[in-house]
């Protein structure tokens, strides 16, 4: 199993963001995921530049393969645009260096626009349909399209990959992990579940990619980390669809305040400095069969976090 890092474009900056890319380079780390967002989840994260510039600047600063994860094709953007934004990363990375992971996108980021938020069942619908369309586009053949959700006339990509672009699905629910095995090059989830994987290889997944994303907090004082947590991703440990439906910051800040740092130090983020609680989490993803598992640091000691990771944990990633 491999280990990337996870960029969290809603926590950091755009020249941040492509300084921890180098950081995470020169630590060891094989790949990159970088999330896709209009708004933070909060405010005290407070940033959310424009994914697709940052992947240009990546593309010069590092050598290590880039995915979103996950960008949201149905509802803010329409998806041949989201095509044409692919097709450029993938030509301007060079090939085989960017997957396109998408998901079915939260209310936070898609509601902008004053259109409606639909429900998950028609979320999904769209989402098909939007890989259908991706697909089409990412050919590089003039296209043209009339579905339910999506119509395009004579729409053709001029720049495009010599190799397809990985569709990458992001699932939770059992509805999302089938429609990841049955539509997707590979299937993405935030949590090391077994079931989830097979449900995925059994839906026609077969033996695709599966990756996974965690975030931690690595700080010398464990306490001190807790604190981190709970003060920059409260988010987290909101549960149901909550992250699915409140529409902005504000909303995710109240429902927030129910979230007290008992609920961060019994949660899965591995707050602290010991390498083995690092390990075993890493592992966790390893054991339930995931292929990759990208890992995000929560807090500002960042490169305290890759030297951590360089000396101590990388080494023992995948064993």
């Amino acid at each position: 199993m491999s280990c990337g890092y996870f960029l969290a474009s809603e926590d950091h900056g755009p020249r941040a963001l492509v300084e921890q890319a180098r950081m995470a380079e020169q630590a060891g780390f094989t790949s990159l995921w970088i999330s896709d967002h209009f708004h933070p989840w909060t405010t005290e994260q407070g940033h959310a530049p424009f994914v697709w510039s940052v992947i240009g600047a990546l593309a010069e600063a590092t050598s290590l393969p880039v995915e979103t994860a996950v960008t949201c094709p149905t509802v803010r953007t329409h998806p041949a645009v989201i095509a044409h934004a692919a097709a450029t990363s993938a030509v301007t990375l060079g090939e085989g260096r960017f997957r396109l992971g998408l998901g079915s996108g939260e209310a936070l980021n898609e509601h902008i626009l004053g259109t409606t938020w639909p429900q998950a069942p028609v979320r999904l619908a769209m989402l098909e349909e939007a890989v259908t369309v991706l697909r089409q586009l990412l050919s590089g053949e003039e296209t043209s399209h009339t579905g339910r959700h999506y119509t395009l006339e004579n729409a053709r990509l001029y720049d495009v990959p010599d190799t397809f672009v990985p569709l990458d699905i992001s699932g939770f629910g059992p509805a999302s992990v089938e429609l990841a095995g049955r539509v997707g090059d590979g299937f993405i989830t935030m949590a090391p579940d077994e079931e989830s994987v097979a449900r995925f290889r059994r839906s026609g997944g077969g033996q695709q990619r599966v990756g996974g994303g965690m975030k931690v907090c690595y700080d010398t004082d464990q306490e001190a980390a807790i604190r981190t947590v709970h003060r920059r991703w409260p988010n987290m440990f909101l549960p149901g669809e909550l992250s699915q439906v409140l529409p902005t910051p504000a909303h995710f800040e109240q429902a927030a305040g129910l979230v007290t740092e008992q609920h961060v130090r019994d949660g899965p983020v591995v707050c602290g400095a010991d390498p083995e609680e690092h390990l075993r989490a890493i592992h966790a993803y390893r054991d339930a069969g995931f292929d990759a598992v990208h890992i995000n640091q929560i807090g500002p000691d960042l490169r305290g976090f890759f030297d951590f990771y360089r000396t101590k944990v990388l080494p023992h990633c995948g064993g």
